[in-house]
């Protein structure tokens, strides 16, 4: 039981153009709370500050989610 799930398991991430590993990593980032997801971001937004200086008003963080958001749709479309 336990090999056939790991079998399905690859055979997922294997479609998605992923390794076993990275499919899971992937997966277990969708497990974090909200609170956790959003801690990490401030640790990034903090590192990115620290290193490069770059501090995104709140304006433009909207502006980089959306287009984000946008540029997913499109890697999403077959």
């Amino acid at each position: 039981m336990a090999e056939e799930a790991r079998d399905r398991l690859a055979a997922v991430a294997a479609a998605e153009g992923l390794s076993l590993r990275a499919y899971l990593a992937r997966l277990a980032e969708t497990v974090l709370t909200p609170a956790e997801r959003a801690e990490r971001a401030e640790q990034a937004r903090a590192a990115l500050h620290a290193w490069t200086g770059y501090a995104p008003t709140p304006a433009e963080e909207v502006a980089l989610d959306d287009e984000l958001d946008r540029r997913l749709t499109q890697v999403e479309r077959p």
